[in-house]
């Protein structure tokens, strides 16, 4: 959802925002600035024969106590009346147009994202250490955790079918141990208050964080209840100031959860079939902050290196990427990924995306600060820091030996005892 008045005044910079993002729609800034010059002249209308009944009604009451016949005018007013409620309900479907095709519009592109039609021309930033080297040929992690019997995927699929998994032993204990290393960090390190949240939100908080309604298949919905199982704490950290106004000293919040996430992983049909990458639960930390519009940029970059200590105090090969204009979620105005080698896969694997949606997910949530100049949208941001199954399955990969096992990393071990 984007400020109206962006869309008006500024037509073809929007129209090269959605090209750069492969938006294919390309009539659909015209169309709504069609509706809004639509509304804009039945409001007016609307407020000219408001003013028309007040002054008209004003003449029958003067006319009425002079014992005058009534009977004409009141007739009129009758229409006039009728006609009122004609074009308000004209309005009414004219602004449900207005919402519905302006809630599928992306977020405006920070203007240092560099342009791009997919994830090969994205900017390779930095990276920390090297791929590690093995005397041996490395394994994939799921043939590793299978070998020991720690992930069980064909029990998995028993109990609820493909892409689900269950650990067992040392790596039940792993995922605990990462889950609880990765929330002391943050919050005892990086400066976040550990929030505990639901796993089912109501709908008004999908739409928030953009969810709803250009994705909605893409989630697990429960529809006798009006609820939705949560990709991700995102969704349900960012609407904890849904329709609030945060005072401006407040500012920056800097919140962290772990839940489990659920994503129905729709049009990913053949990839990554096999081990912990791509599956429809997991369990995840996330980061979030709400900031002042002038201070979101460094907040983002704190949130970037905060999501990266993880990585580097576990000793792991990872990469930093910017992403281009057509890799980007909607909803996202600035996002780097971080990649961490995978010895056994052979390549990067994504770990986390760092996101500033600036105002964007704030207009949809009504989420403001109170400042000096007057009540003003947050800017929100959030990343993963970060998603514990693929850092299980990193250490796994990165922490082999050849004879079929793998160590544990110094700093884990003390959330093992």
């Amino acid at each position: 959802m984007l400020d109206i008045q962006k869309i008006t005044n500024s037509p073809d910079e929007i129209k090269e925002m959605l090209d750069k993002r492969n938006f294919k729609d390309n009539t659909l800034i015209d169309r709504l600035n069609e509706i809004i010059q639509k509304k804009r002249e039945i409001q007016v209308e609307v407020e000219n024969l408001r003013s028309e009944r007040n002054q008209v009604s004003k003449e029958i009451g003067s006319i009425k106590s002079k014992g005058g016949d009534i009977t004409e005018l009141s007739a009129s007013m009758k229409e006039v009346g009728q006609k009122i409620k004609d074009l308000e309900t004209s309005l009414d479907v004219e602004t449900s147009k207005l919402n519905e095709l302006n809630l599928g519009l992306p977020n405006l592109i920070d203007e240092k994202v560099p342009y791009g039609k997919s994830a090969e021309d994205n900017v390779f930033l930095r990276e920390f250490g090297s791929k590690k080297e093995f005397s041996f040929e490395p394994k994939p992690h799921y043939e590793i955790g299978e070998g020991l019997k720690i992930l069980d995927f064909e029990r998995g699929v028993k109990l609820a079918g493909a892409r689900f998994y269950t650990y067992r032993g040392i790596a039940s204990k792993l995922e605990r141990a990462l889950m609880n290393f990765m929330l002391d960090t943050h919050s005892n390190e990086h400066g976040y208050e550990e929030v505990w949240v639901p796993i089912l939100v109501n709908d008004d908080c999908m739409l928030t964080t953009g969810q709803f309604p250009k994705f909605q298949d893409e989630y697990y919905r429960l529809d006798k209840d009006g609820l939705s199982l949560i990709p991700t704490a995102e969704v349900p950290l960012t609407n904890l100031y849904q329709n609030e106004i945060i005072p401006e000293d407040k500012l920056p919040i800097s919140i962290v959860a772990h839940t489990p996430c659920f994503r129905r992983e729709a049009g990913s049909y053949g990839k990554d079939t096999r081990g912990l990458v791509r599956v429809h639960q997991f369990q995840k930390v996330e980061l979030v902050k709400f900031s002042k519009q002038e201070e979101s940029e460094a907040e983002h970059q704190k949130m970037l290196e905060n999501a990266e200590n993880i990585l580097k105090k576990l000793g792991l090969h990872y990469r930093v990427m910017l992403l281009c204009s057509g890799d980007m979620s909607h909803a996202s105005s600035k996002t780097y990924d971080i990649e961490v080698w995978m010895p056994g896969l052979g390549r990067y694997m994504e770990i986390s995306s760092v996101s500033n949606f600036k105002d964007f997910q704030a207009r949809r949530g009504k989420i403001r600060y109170k400042s000096k100049q007057g009540n003003q949208l947050v800017h929100t941001l959030n990343g993963s820091g970060l998603a514990i199954g693929r850092t299980l399955a990193a250490v796994i990969e990165n922490y082999q030996t050849e004879d079929g096992n793998f160590e544990i990393p110094e700093v884990l071990k003390k959330w093992l005892r």
